[in-house]
């Protein structure tokens, strides 16, 4: 099988990214990016974001989560500890966040290390979630080997009449991550692949080296 996409073109116009009009903290770059996209670019699942974790196999595994809250410290997500991802970072805490938004023609990249947040934020954020969502954690044991679908159909089923007049616990093997990034590049799109590559990077006083990059 072969597909041949050299011919694939598209040329980027929406926007600039000025070394001397960037703020001193990434944060702040990064809160304004994710208003704009929000607000004028609705095709996009704004918060939608891969994070790259680092496998005890060796190789590197990329997957789509959703960012559920930031702040200057960092980005919180939420997951089962149990699960692929979770365990790739017990091993090895320093992950990769990323988010592309196309219509923006702008891409955010995170490195940073990943760890649990307090139990009450988890706790908090499980009480916020539809029941449906709130079972579907304890349904699913996740990235582990089921036999078919009817497995999980089946198990929310029983959840559904075990939970029917009872309040649903946060199960401890789900909770949150909180992502604290050490550098975070912004690159905005630009017409014959000029396109503007901006580097922020923590310093050892926790200010911010920023570097304007070669596209």
């Amino acid at each position: 099988m072969e597909n041949d996409l050299s011919n694939y073109r598209k040329t980027y116009s929406k926007g600039e990214l000025l070394l001397e009009e960037v703020p001193e903290n990434p944060l702040e770059l990064f809160q304004k990016w994710f208003h704009e996209v929000d607000s004028f670019f609705t095709e996009n699942e704004t918060n939608a974001m891969t994070v790259s974790t680092l496998g005890k196999d060796g190789y590197p595994k990329s997957r789509v989560v959703l960012l559920k809250r930031y702040t200057f410290e960092g980005f919180i997500f939420y997951t089962n500890y149990m699960s692929e991802k979770g365990k790739a970072i017990a091993e090895n805490p320093n992950v990769c966040l990323s988010f592309f938004w196309h219509g923006a023609e702008r891409q955010v990249i995170i490195k940073g290390k990943a760890e649990k947040i307090a139990k009450n934020m988890s706790d908090g954020y499980f009480e916020s979630r539809p029941t449906g969502s709130q079972l579907g954690a304890l349904v699913s044991n996740q990235s582990e080997v089921i036999p078919d679908r009817a497995f999980l159909e089946n198990k929310l089923s029983q959840l559904e009449i075990e939970y029917k007049d009872k309040a649903i616990v946060r199960p401890d093997t789900w909770g949150g991550y909180i992502v604290k990034p050490v550098e975070m590049e912004f690159w905005q799109g630009r017409p014959n692949r000029l396109h503007d590559r901006i580097r922020y990077q923590l310093q050892n006083d926790y200010s911010w080296k920023i570097d304007r990059l070669s596209p």
